[in-house]
Order: structure tokens, then sequence, then C-alpha cells
């Protein structure tokens, strides 16, 4: 398929009502406005003003300034999708005190202006400085796009232009990149905002020079020449063990990992070079087919935050970062208009429904930084974190969320998301709206509607999700076959004004089974309906860790009707429990228990601890052979 795939802008993408509108309804009025607060109380936002001193409390963090820029990014695409004067106040006063905080030369960091300013550029491997940056180029772009003000997005270019100046292959520039990815594919999205093609340049310089000796990590060591100094990170961990188009496994720190991809498919769209194509596709595969939870996490070590070895993907100790899964959700994004395939967009629409949406509570006040498939009832949401990526990571997901649900080029349409809303765009230089009726994923039905000014011929792509056995197709209201390229029903015709298709996905419950070689799944299923993974609460179902399943066959959904979980469908099904009778005065015993009936309760897995404290369970036994 062509390049020429390009994400349907947001801010034209409507969700008028079901799932995605509630959920981007509390992001707008609670999480974003709490976000702000914390970003205040902890002094990230007042440490712009550069008048910290030593001695004084708190001290600003090489990374703190990556936070605000984060909300600044999610405020700006609220602010773009809808009128908020008091949202928009808020954003020209903080947009104001980052730009006043540049220095004369274009630099833009808080730490090494006020608390180590000669330290500027002489650690790169822990610095964050390319990070920050970063995160500093995304929030100019999305405030620029939102407001109109050129405030941020000229910093931006000059902070760019230093860099550029600073960093390259040229003899007076240092041939290093930093530890932690990111500037990569920001500085891409710099280039899409500007066209000033030296900022794809030096991504595509970032990207090529990462891992190549002699290693320029090794050579900054040595000039600091500092013997206090600990032990450098294994480059690895930071996927800099050897150049990127020669990595074969997805290794070390899981984010820093997705976002570095992510920036190698902006580079693959902008040229077209097949070489990054190529380690792309081997670092998909790495990763979906072997370090792939269930519920979209990736990341399965704490120590390193990192990938573990393929298949290891322990349950209650898995990292599974919010960060991490919103990093895999950029980056299987930005796969799909290279190559509209199906298993892109699964692991993307998982990631989102599972691995992401877990990362904050239902009322948009508390988050997850880790997110394991079982707990005995002592892991929970806080409030904030002193490493504090992952709450506005998830504002900034959210509140762009309409990007992800299409994709256009001169004559298709890709739909790869189903949720009840409305997008405009145009096709073949012709203007249409595209509506979506759903209650998606509680249900499998989606109706569609077409609106195109006048008639226009186009080929439209329909995802047609994995987990989906049946499926029937019509067009107002003839049936039609339909033919399936790479998991998308293909339609190429001429759309006419008000037409109607109706897209029916069965949606069953259905028990999920692991690859053999995933021993801390083995003997056990998982309960999956739709896009949904779902799981069990102790609140719902005493004596959790001996509830068995055997089937999905007795497993309804169930929509609840009050309390904190109102609106959402829970299954409801048959299990096994093991019996405590007989047990009273034995630890052991060389008989096995005996399995009664036990009514189960599961709940959607990105609901989880919104309730009750209780043991909780994705992976569930399978009942003895025999019993």
């Amino acid at each position: 398929m062509s390049i020429s795939l390009q994400p349907v802008d947001f801010a034209s993408v409507r969700f008028t009502g079901g799932f995605w509108s509630e959920r981007l309804r509390v992001n707008r009025r609670v999480s974003v406005p709490l976000v702000y607060r914390r970003l205040q109380e902890t002094g990230r936002i007042g440490a712009f003003n550069l008048d910290w001193r030593p001695g004084r409390e708190p001290v600003p963090h090489h990374f703190w300034d990556s936070d605000v820029y984060k909300w600044v990014e999610a405020a700006s695409y609220v602010l773009a999708e809808r009128s908020n004067p008091s949202l928009a106040a808020r954003l020209q006063e903080l947009a104001g005190r980052i730009a006043a905080a540049q220095q004369p030369d274009g630099y833009l960091n808080v730490y090494y202006t006020v608390v180590e300013p000669k330290l500027r550029w002489t650690n790169l491997m822990r610095s964050h400085e390319l990070y920050t940056a970063g995160h500093f180029f995304e929030a100019a772009v999305a405030y620029h796009r939102a407001t109109g003000d050129s405030r941020l997005l000229e910093a931006a270019q000059r902070f760019a232009d230093l860099i550029g100046r600073v960093f390259g292959p040229g003899p007076e520039q240092r041939p290093g990149y930093d530890g932690h990815p990111e500037v990569e594919l920001a500085l891409v999205g710099l280039y899409r905002a500007t066209g000033r093609r030296r900022y794809l340049e030096l991504a595509r310089f970032f990207l090529e020079e990462r891992g190549r000796p002699p290693h320029f990590w090794d050579r900054e060591r040595r000039e600091r020449n500092d013997p206090a100094e600990p032990e450098p990170v294994p480059y690895e961990r930071l996927q800099a063990h050897r150049p990127l188009l020669e990595q074969t496994e997805a290794v070390g720190h899981a984010v820093r990992a997705v976002y570095l991809y992510s920036g190698l498919a902006d580079l693959a769209a902008e040229t077209g070079d097949r070489r990054y194509r190529r380690t792309l596709d081997r670092l998909w595969e790495s990763v979906a087919l072997r370090k792939l939870y269930l519920t979209g996490g990736i990341g399965a070590l704490a120590v390193g935050e990192q990938f573990s070895g393929d298949y290891h993907l322990p349950n209650e100790t898995a990292y599974a970062e919010t960060c991490a899964s919103i990093g895999l959700i950029f980056w299987a994004r930005r796969l799909l208009d290279l190559d509209c395939d199906r298993r892109y967009a699964e692991v993307m629409e998982a990631a989102l429904y599972n691995g992401a949406l877990s990362g904050v509570s239902l009322d948009g006040r508390r988050f997850f930084y880790v997110n394991p498939l079982a707990s005995e009832g002592r892991h929970h949401r806080q409030e904030f974190f002193g490493c504090a990526c992952c709450p506005p990571n998830l504002l900034r997901l959210l509140a762009s969320l309409g990007r992800y649900f299409y994709s256009a080029a001169e004559d298709e349409l890709c739909v790869h998301l189903y949720g009840a809303g409305a997008a405009r765009l145009e096709i073949s230089g012709v203007r249409l709206r595209f509506v979506q009726e759903t209650d998606y994923p509680w249900e499998g039905r989606v109706g569609l509607e077409i609106s195109p000014e006048r008639p226009v011929r186009f080929r439209l792509r329909l995802r047609v999700p994995e987990w989906c056995r049946n499926w029937s197709l019509s067009i107002n209201g003839t049936s039609l076959s339909g033919r399936l390229s790479r998991g998308y029903l293909l339609l190429d015709r001429t759309w006419r004004p008000g037409d109607r298709l109706a897209l029916d996905l069965e949606m069953k419950p259905e028990l999920v089974h692991a690859h053999p070689a995933v021993g801390t799944a083995a003997g056990c299923a998982a309960l999956r309906r739709g896009p949904l993974v779902y799981c069990l609460e102790g609140v719902d179902n005493p004596g959790l860790p001996s509830i068995f399943i055997d089937s999905a066959r007795s497993f309804r959904p169930v929509r609840v009707e009050s309390g904190p979980l109102k609106g959402l469908v829970l299954l409801k099904g048959r299990g096994w429990r093991a019996s405590r009778a007989g047990w009273e005065k034995r630890l052991y015993s060389d008989r096995a228990p005996k399995l009664e009936p036990a009514p189960v309760i599961a709940v959607p897995y990105f609901v989880w601890d919104n309730r009750a404290a209780g043991p909780m369970r994705v992976w569930l036994p399978r009942p003895p052979a025999g019993s």
C-alpha cells in the first residue's frame, strides 16, 4: 500500500455519545485541571520562573519540564476541539512563562539553567535534555495549532536550531544522542509543522547515529573524568548497544524503545527508506509475537522498566507502565499509515482499551504507573507520582483520541476503530461527513452514514477485528459479502449523500490462551469480549485465588444499572471454587480439594481497583483434569 495515508485530524472527529464521550468528558473536566494543580503544587510550573536558589526546596528535577510540556500539549488538544476561555487563559499564561525561560542562545531546560548550568550537554545518557526538548517541540506545535499563537513554535525552532548547531556529523559538532529517545519523533513533527527540512535531517542523524561505534557516551564519560560517577547504564537498556538499523530484538526500557521506534516510523513515512521498514518489521514481531501482554502492556521488568526475554510475561510483578502502552499506541498508529494492516490496529486497540485506559480511575482523579495482571490487593492508583510522566501522557493521548480512528488518502478512507461520533474530512476533493452510531465496545453493531457534498468514488476500508468470528455488512439495506484485505473490508464504489452501512461484528465472551512458552499463563485462560480483556476482583468473587473457569459459554454480558460501575458491561457466568471442607486442620493433603460450582463476575480490566481493595486476576486456572 502507498505510504500516503495520513491520520484524520483529531479536531475533525467528535465523539457524540457512548463509551468515549464519557471518558473524554472526565479527561477534559477532571483530569486536565487536576494535573495542572499537581504540577503547580509540586513546583514544576513555578520552576519556569528561574528563581530557584541553592538551599531552596523543591530542587527542580532534570526532566520536570517534560511533565509541564505534556500538559500544555493535552490542554492545547482540548482547546482545539472546543472553546474554553478559562483553559485558554491558563494556557496562554503558561506559554508566556515557558517562552520567557528560554535563554538568549535558544536553550530551554530549567534544571540546566538554574541548578547545574555548567553541565549543559555533558551527560546525554542521563540528562534527558533532548528528551525534554522533544516534548517541548510537540507542545509548541499543538499550542500553535490550537491558538494560532506562534510564541512557543518560534521558541521551539530557536531551540531546535541550537541543537542542530551542537549535534551532527560536522567537525565542530558532537555526534551524540539522548539516553531517552523522544526528540526524534518530535523533530519530524516540527518539520511537518514548519516545512524546515533541517529538522527532518536532524531526526535522521539522531536515529542513525545511535549505537554507532565508537560510542559517543564512552567519549562523554572520558571527558567528564569524574571518579565519583556511577557505572554507566548498560547500553542495551537504552537501545544503544548497536546501530538501530542492525537491531533485531526489542530490548531495554520499554517506553524509550517505542518512542524510538515511533521516530523511525515517522522517518520511514517521510523518506520511503526500505531499510527503516525492514527494521520496523523485525522489531514489531519481537514485541507483538513474544513480549506483549494480552492487555497491550509492554515492559515486564520493574528493574530498568524494561522488556524481559521472549515469552517472559509475569503477572503480579508485571511492570507494564502506562506510558509504555501509550507509546505502543503511538508506534502502532504510525505503522498503520505505512501499511493498513489489521495486525497493527489490533495491538493499538488492545493497548488503548486495556493497558493505557487502566492508567486512570473512572473518576479521573487517580492514576496507575504500573499495570500488573494480578494483585493481592495492595496495588492502587495514586493521585500523582514523583516521576509524573504517566498522568499528563495519558491526558494528551485521550485529548487527541480522534486521530487514532481514521486514516485518509486522496481517494481512500480507512476506519481503524469504532465509536459513536462523527468525522469531517475531504476525499478526492469532496468534503464529507462520516458518522458512526454504535455502543461499541459494549456491542458489536456499528451503523455508518456517509454524506459527501456530492457523489464521489473512493475506497473505504473497515476493520474486521481479529476477535470477531462472524460478521455481516449491508449497504442501504442490501447485504454485501465484501472482500477482506489485510483484515479490512474493502469497498470501492461511488458514494452518495445519505449512504448507510450496517456492520455487525459478533461479540461473544471467549477464553483466550497464551503461547505454551508463557509459563506464567500455563494451565490458565483469560476472559475477553470484543476489544476488552476482563478480570476477576475479590470484591465480586469471594475466595478468588481458588476460582477456576473451564468455559466461556455460561458467561453473559450484563449492563450495570447503578453504583460506581454504572453503564459498564460486566460478564456474569459460572466457574468452580475449591472447597475448603475438610481442610480446617490441614495445610497439606494427598487429596486434591473438591470443586464446587461458583458464580463468577468479571469486570473490564481497565476498571479494576475502582471499588474496594482486594485481589485481582486476569489469568484464571482451568479445572484439573478429571475434576
